[in-house]
């Protein structure tokens, strides 16, 4: 029963996802500078972010295998 279910629910997100992309993004607001539509993001830099989210990751990363190492010598 639990299986059927889950089948169900993935069939139906499935479905709804394929549904929602194919709408077209809407029209841009009155005053944004342009007829045209521009492209998303504009010129956010986004390479201090990404860096900052390495190096976390890293940290992170050192983090458990250190703790890991430890526990195993233990």
């Amino acid at each position: 029963m639990k299986t059927i279910k889950l089948i169900i629910t993935g069939i139906f997100i499935s479905a709804l996802s394929f549904g929602l992309m194919a709408q077209n993004p809407p029209d841009p607001p009155d005053g944004h500078g342009s007829d045209q539509d521009q492209e998303p993001g504009g010129n956010a830099p986004l390479s201090g972010g990404v860096y900052i989210l390495l190096g976390l990751g890293l940290a992170y990363g050192g983090k458990r295998v250190y703790d890991l190492n430890r526990k195993q010598q233990l």
